[in-house]
């Protein structure tokens, strides 16, 4: 059931990546002011949160499928320490990305994009991790 669930995720995923370009350009498209380029920036990264917190409640249920399969308790606490390296990384790396606006106007829009994209991305590895 879960597997049958995650390809579908994984077919309208690779569908819906496809459609999407840079956070920062997708948002100017239909904002007139930086205010809200950030304001469509923040909807559109609890979405892609979202997303992620989907899949990775999938993938726990996956993991403790397996672990109870072999019972051991190792695909769970893997995937939970992986999930929290993955989130320290992706702050560190967008707010290093943030810093080269030395501060601008532009910093915080920058950090919101680029955690978008990666957590876009993480959502994208997880969902290929059951194909």
């Amino acid at each position: 059931m879960i597997r049958t669930l995650l390809a579908s995720l994984a077919i309208c995923g690779a569908t819906t990546a496809a459609l999407h370009a840079d956070p920062t350009l997708e948002c100017s498209l239909s904002s007139g002011s930086q205010v809200e380029t950030a304001d469509c920036l923040i909807a559109a990264e609890k979405a892609a949160v979202g997303a992620l917190e989907l899949i990775v409640g999938f993938a726990t249920e996956s993991a403790q499928e397996l672990d109870e399969v072999v019972g051991r308790e190792v695909a769970v606490p893997a995937l939970l320490a992986s999930q929290e390296a993955w989130e320290d990384w992706r702050d560190a790396e967008c707010d290093y990305a943030g810093s080269l606006f030395g501060g601008g106007s532009g910093t915080g829009i920058e950090i919101r994009s680029c955690r978008i994209i990666l957590t876009r991305a993480r959502t994208q590895a997880l969902l290929e991790r059951f194909r």
